[in-house]
């Protein structure tokens, strides 16, 4: 599969019907999907491997994962509303057997796996928000690909981070995030926001 026909297929799968705002819920555009991804894919950390999607969402990374040959992958959502997507995602996709889906926030997850996947909430709403998220991919896995706002403060607070807690940065590609009016504070009809693509890797 090319990057460009992973980007289309996971653009195609259903989104979030009932997105809340207080869970910062946007769709992960099949674009930025398909370039964290087929990073992971080109750094071999997704062929063969077990991974972690953390705030899987509606299952675009989850499933993507699959298609590029994970052995298994590990959706953690918190979120019924999306866990429901994400079961119809995953079966209409055929990977059904490759994901392995926990409803339950990700301070409560404790698989170990070889690689971790997520788009963690930017902390728009909730200020923070994504250090859970950072805290359990540093705990479970060894190698992280995780999506932040491209902006000079959130770069540093990143670098600091994840160094504090073992991690070096090994790549970070910045992308347009695309987000369509959803929510009642939404201005614009489709915002594009910049974000980095990083990934983390154990020292």
């Amino acid at each position: 599969m090319k990057k460009k026909h992973l980007a289309m297929t996971l653009s195609r799968l259903e989104g979030f019907r009932n997105p809340k705002p207080e869970l910062e819920q946007y769709r992960t555009p099949g674009n930025v999907a398909a370039e964290l991804l087929w990073m992971a894919h080109s750094q071999g950390d997704i062929a063969g491997r077990v991974l972690a999607d953390l705030g899987a969402g509606t299952g675009v990374l989850s499933v993507g994962a699959c298609l590029l040959g994970a052995e298994k992958v590990y959706a953690v959502e918190v979120d019924g509303d999306a866990v429901e997507v994400l079961r119809g995602n995953i079966e209409r996709l055929g990977v059904a057997e490759c994901v392995e889906v926990f409803h339950t926030h990700v301070s409560d997850f404790s698989m170990r796996v070889d690689t971790v996947v997520m788009n963690p909430p930017f902390g728009s709403q909730r200020e923070h928000a994504d250090r859970p998220f950072l805290i359990k991919a540093f705990e479970v896995g060894d190698v992280v690909y995780s999506i932040h706002l491209a902006k000079p403060e959130v770069r540093r607070f990143i670098e600091a981070f994840v160094r504090d807690f073992g991690f070096s940065i090994t790549h970070r590609v910045t992308l347009l995030f695309e987000i369509p009016a959803q929510f009642f504070f939404h201005r614009k009809r489709l915002e594009r926001i910049p974000v980095d693509v990083y990934r983390f890797q154990r020292m």
